[in-house]
């Protein structure tokens, strides 16, 4: 959910029965040493990365 990034914390925290999307995103941090922004920044980047690869592939 946090990977494709087309809904927003509350959402995801609702769906994941979270009290608080600060509640989410602390445990989220605690188990990936990262923030959900942090982290969608850098897969986004992974995400274009591999996308503009497979073109070179093509």
């Amino acid at each position: 959910m946090i990977v494709r990034g087309k809904q927003n914390l509350t959402e995801i925290a609702r769906k994941l029965n979270y009290s608080s999307v600060a509640h989410l995103s602390s445990q989220f941090k605690n188990t990936t040493g990262l923030t959900p922004s942090q982290f969608q920044k850098i897969m986004s980047k992974r995400r274009r990365l591999e996308s503009a690869a497979n073109h070179k592939i093509s």
